[in-house]
């Protein structure tokens, strides 16, 4: 039995390649859209990826379920409530997939989302009877839970979805063994929950002495504890839930389409008719000087997650980073399903060099700077634009 954890720090998210090698058969479980690395790996396991789950529609990414279907053959797999609009085979509670060095089993864990499932994994070598360890999607978090608010505009009310996640836990998780291995679709940085752990793998046991939501209490005390103090959840996430049930363009297709060179005059023109200019380079090389008009948003951290969060999802983006950058900035854009990417400037800010008037600067401000401008006879107005959590931990008195 094959079971690798991939994770992918900038949307904080887990993914899975099981692996069965009697029978040469490789399952990925909740794959990010960029599927080469599964690829490569089950090339080198000697096995062929004959299957792909995803434990729920994610809303944070944009899945490769669809990449993994057209370049393997791979058959879906989804939750027995889902509904999408490419075939699937639907998993209902107890359904198995049975392989010679491997078996899987699937817990319909309904909360996060009402489609949500989670996967056993049996090592028949460790024994039939227990399972080696559970996937379990954003059911369960090491540290967490699935927040169960993000379906609100889907027609979920967050109790429902609450109630549903009380009843998957104490039915269906927390009766396994204290030894079974927890491994979840997300960690800590992600937007699914709000105290997630920066560990990617846990004992069951563990979880249930140290997380937090998996204490003793009421269902009614569950969902308000759960459903209090939630991060900010980017407009995005919809789009991104709706989009994963969706028949849509491939990655490979998309990058196709975006990774040509845009003359500067040509992207003044774009500029002027409404498209996004995002400039991808570092906040510190952005404030020397960028492009009047464009939007900064450095590939450095959660670029992904800002860029959704900033940046319109149906206007024209055109990318300015810095040469040999393109490709990396236009991939992460595909991550989360920004597919309308029209290109990139070409020759990045040199293409400036003689054209002065175009060109901004930004003054960036240390705090001591900052602290004796207030302090002097005209200070600034300070404007704080943080998301409400951010707010709540601290702010500056003048802000």
């Amino acid at each position: 039995m094959i079971l690798k954890q991939y994770y992918l720090g900038c949307l904080a998210h887990a993914s899975y390649l099981l692996g069965d090698e009697a029978s040469a058969t490789g399952i990925v479980v909740d794959p990010q859209r960029d599927i080469q690395k599964y690829l490569a790996d089950a090339d080198t396991f000697g096995l062929r990826i004959r299957h792909v789950f995803l434990t729920h529609f994610h809303a944070d990414f944009v899945a490769g379920h669809l990449e993994l279907r057209d370049r393997c053959g791979a058959t879906i797999h989804l939750g027995s409530r889902a509904r999408a609009e490419y075939a699937f085979a639907p998993m209902a509670d107890g359904d198995t997939l049975d392989f010679p060095g491997l078996r899987l089993q699937v817990l319909e864990t309904p909360g996060h989302t009402i489609e949500s499932i989670s996967i056993l994994v049996f090592d028949p070598k460790k024994g039939s009877a227990k399972p080696y360890a559970v996937l379990t999607g954003d059911t369960l978090f090491i540290g967490d839970v699935g927040r169960p608010d993000l379906r609100a505009s889907l027609g979920w009310t967050a109790c429902d979805l609450g109630s549903h996640l009380y009843d998957s836990l104490h039915d269906r998780l927390l009766p396994l063994p204290d030894d079974v291995l927890v491994y979840p679709a997300h960690g800590a940085g992600s937007l699914c929950g709000k105290q997630l752990s920066s560990d990617t793998v846990s004992s069951l046991g563990d979880q249930r002495r140290l997380n937090y939501a998996l204490q003793p209490m009421s269902k009614d005390e569950f969902i308000r504890l759960v459903t209090a103090d939630q991060p900010d959840a980017p407009d995005y996430f919809t789009y991104d839930a709706i989009l994963n049930t969706r028949e849509r363009v491939t990655l490979e297709k998309s990058l196709e389409q975006a990774l040509h060179p845009i003359q500067l005059d040509e992207v003044l023109r774009m500029g002027h008719a409404g498209a996004q200019i995002l400039d991808v380079r570092e906040p510190s090389e952005f404030a020397k000087g960028h492009m009047a008009g464009s939007i900064n948003i450095g590939l450095g951290g959660q670029y992904a997650t800002w860029a959704g969060t900033v940046l319109d999802r149906v206007k024209p983006i055109v990318i300015v980073a810095e040469p040999g950058r393109e490709q990396e900035a236009a991939l992460r854009l595909g991550r989360i399903g920004f597919d309308h990417l029209k290109g990139f400037l070409d020759g990045g800010m040199e293409a400036l060099a003689g054209r002065l008037e175009l060109v901004r600067a930004t003054t960036r401000v240390s705090a001591p700077m900052l602290a004796e401008e207030l302090a002097g006879d005209h200070p600034p107005i300070l404007l704080d634009v943080r998301n409400r959590a951010s707010g709540r931990a601290g702010i500056l008195a003048a802000a």
